[in-house]
């Protein structure tokens, strides 16, 4: 992937949803504290802009989830056909973090931007009226890699409950994932990012995340989120570039089967 990144960005700077009414592939992020979703969303905006930005919101270390509300974030610049979701972190313990019911409403477009998370009380549908361009096209899981192997029970249930709410609205919404912290996985990575598809470790560690959620090993990605970097950097350019296509190939299809 390492010398594609100027075709991958004009992949996208092209790419419109073949859809007439829908405007914007909405991509709804989830998955347990600390995962680095904002941090992703955060680096895409820094590849597209070329250069490091700083939005939106997101914490280094986190015990609890940083996302308290859910945030409905477009990328600034040319026009972007993507919308992000990032939503509150799944948290270890049954009762906190936020509720499937929640997800299941934002996946309709029922929630509103800057609407608070309340700990596993789920919203009131109620509150807006879902239309075509606030649904969502794509659901994207994210994870850390080098704590894949800590996962709780109750994480992984909380995934997998997330996964068969999407799947029961009885619409096609692709998910894939998004592993991210490769380069403290894998002291390979760390060195060269360029080892990233010659790291066994990396390799064992996105398959046994497959195995726990039930998402493919072709729809795992693996990332490196720009956090210490002042400048931008080919290599974590080019991974998360990757990304970008499928997202919309999956997005796409979804889009012209509804």
């Amino acid at each position: 992937p390492w010398d594609d990144k100027k075709r991958e960005l004009k992949y996208v700077e092209d790419y419109r949803p073949q859809k007439d009414g829908v405007q914007h592939l909405r991509i709804l992020l989830h998955g347990p504290v600390g995962a680095g979703k904002s941090s992703f969303i955060n680096s895409v905006d820094n590849v597209l802009r070329d250069r490091i930005t700083g939005r939106p919101l997101a914490e280094a270390n986190a015990n609890e989830s940083f996302t308290k509300k859910v945030w409905i974030l477009f990328i600034p610049g040319n026009f972007y056909p993507f919308v992000f979701n990032d939503t509150m972190g799944l948290e270890r313990k049954e009762n906190r973090g936020v509720h499937p019911e929640d997800i299941k409403l934002a996946l309709k477009g029922h929630m509103k931007d800057g609407y608070t998370v309340k700990l596993m009380h789920y919203f009131n549908s109620e509150y807006s009226l879902g239309i075509k361009n606030d649904k969502v096209q794509v659901l994207v899981c994210v994870a850390p890699a080098d704590k894949i192997r800590l996962l709780t029970k109750d994480h992984v249930k909380k995934m997998k409950d997330i996964r068969r709410t999407a799947s029961d609205l009885g619409k096609r919404i692709p998910q894939l994932a998004v592993l991210t912290r490769i380069d403290l996985a894998c002291p390979e990575i760390k060195k060269d990012l360029k080892n990233v598809y010659k790291s066994k470790n990396l390799e064992e560690t996105m398959q046994k995340f497959s195995d726990l959620v039930g998402i493919p090993m072709n729809c795992v990605f693996p990332v490196k989120n720009y956090n210490k970097e002042t400048t931008i950097n080919d290599d974590v350019d080019s991974l998360i570039l990757m990304t970008r296509p499928v997202v919309s190939l999956m997005a796409s299809e979804a889009v012209s089967d509804r």
